[in-house]
């Protein structure tokens, strides 16, 4: 364990819960159906369940099982296993800095629209546009990015099982009551039979396109938060007998259960509405659904519920990338729980005031960490699991000291030495020269 603390989990469920959350997030609600949107709907669908399976799974499994052999962050971790890969984890240390300075922000503009549906500023008339520019640009863009920073530093100061856990375990089964409600309520307007028909029946024809298979590598390399650094900080809190397999299967099937249920509210929305398109690209939130809501009954209902369910969704993701530095400077510089979040939330505060400063900055922290550190990050992560990592150390860990049977443990190695660090290796290289 931790040289400074004792903490895991308290139960198995509670590490899948807190697994699952690290992953769902703005990634699966937000980025995910507009991504589908802009690639062909279900032909996109389709290649981004394929590449959950080939790529997400097996680097999730490599990450769980760095973690759980070495029981440490992923600097400790990396250190003790191979010095010469230690920059590896100290590459998870930058990701989560940068993306703290944009994330906290878009995560603030969630909790501002919460508000403003339930005291009605959304709807009193003035154009949703309008509206939004003129949030970015008054006092209340800082002050709901940096409320949100202070409740995500209280849950993580405290602690794994009183603040992390016990957040998972409420937090996620009230976000899928709400995506529930939420498709529900969509399924009853009058275009759900076109934006069900355009998510999930695939065209063939723009399946495998090499723009929708990057983007599809993309998005599940996002979702499910691979190259952060997290799954190893988390899984070096697990409990001794906690099933590697399962819990890798269980986080990736609910990460990919929840960007279904988004596009089952997303496409039928926007399909009733004239006008709207379902290409319309990272705005679709923010200033395409409040037209959705506005002629609904009860607009202001409906749009709380749904603003607070991608509120919920991005504290999911806040706790991720905070832990991974809180965790840090616990082990390396010894400090208690306490001081640890509180230093990490100062630099998410420094980060964050960058970004409001400067559009340059929230644009090159998001591309800096999406384009280039996290693929980065996968693809030495696959290296060193596939080629670095001792196999029967990491076979011990699949089967919990050989208390479970692994079959399928060839076919893993293969998958993390080949499969996929080509297919990272390519969306990189196109992000890339796409930046440049």
């Amino acid at each position: 364990m931790r040289e400074n603390t004792n903490e895991s989990f308290g139960s198995k469920i509670g590490a899948v819960l807190v697994a699952a959350g690290s992953a769902i997030g703005l990634g699966s609600i937000w980025r995910f159906p507009y991504i589908a949107g802009e690639n062909g709907g279900g032909a996109f669908v389709l290649l981004y369940l394929i590449c959950v399976l080939i790529l997400g799974i097996p680097v999730m499994l490599s990450e769980f099982a760095i973690g759980t052999h070495t029981r440490k962050g992923p600097v400790k971790a990396y250190e003790q296993l191979s010095k010469r890969w230690k920059p590896l984890g100290y590459n998870s240390i930058i990701v989560s800095t940068l993306i703290s300075g944009f994330y906290y922000i878009v995560a603030g503009w969630s909790l501002y629209y919460f508000v403003a549906s339930v005291d009605g500023t959304l709807y009193s008339g003035v154009d949703f546009h309008t509206l939004f520019v003129s949030f970015c640009d008054s006092w209340q863009e800082p002050l709901y990015t940096m409320l949100f920073i202070l409740v995500t530093y209280v849950v993580v100061a405290c602690g794994v099982r009183k603040g992390l856990e016990r957040t998972a375990e409420w937090v996620m089964p009230i976000l899928f009551v709400m995506l529930l409600a939420m498709v529900l309520r969509a399924l009853s307007m009058p275009g759900a039979r076109a934006g069900l028909e355009f998510f999930f029946k695939p065209d063939f024809s723009k399946a495998f396109t090499v723009e929708n298979v990057m983007a599809a590598i993309g998005q599940a390399f996002f979702s499910l938060s691979i190259g952060l650094g997290c799954l190893i900080t988390f899984s070096s809190y697990f409990k001794k007998g906690t099933s590697l397999v399962t819990t890798a299967w269980s986080s990736s099937m609910l990460t990919f259960l929840v960007a279904i249920l988004s596009g089952m509210i997303i496409f039928p929305a926007v399909f009733s509405v004239e006008g709207l398109e379902p290409t319309q690209g990272p705005t679709l939130i923010f200033e395409t659904l409040p037209f959705v809501f506005k002629d609904m009954a009860m607009p202001q209902l409906w749009s709380a519920i749904f603003f607070l369910l991608i509120a919920l969704a991005a504290l999911t993701s806040t706790i991720t990338f905070h832990e991974v530095l809180t965790s840090y400077f616990q082990e390396h510089h010894r400090l208690s729980r306490f001081a640890a979040a509180t230093v990490a939330t100062a630099i998410s505060v420094i980060a964050a005031v960058f970004c409001l400063s400067s559009g340059f900055f929230f644009d090159l922290f998001d591309k800096a960490t999406a384009n280039v550190l996290m693929p980065l990050g996968g693809l030495f992560t696959c290296l060193f699991a596939g080629w670095v990592f001792d196999k029967d150390a990491f076979r011990s860990e699949m089967t919990n000291n050989g208390e479970r049977r692994a079959p399928l443990f060839g076919v893993l190695i293969f998958l993390l030495k080949w499969v996929a660090p080509l297919m990272i290796g390519a969306t990189f290289i196109y992000n890339l020269v796409g930046m440049l």
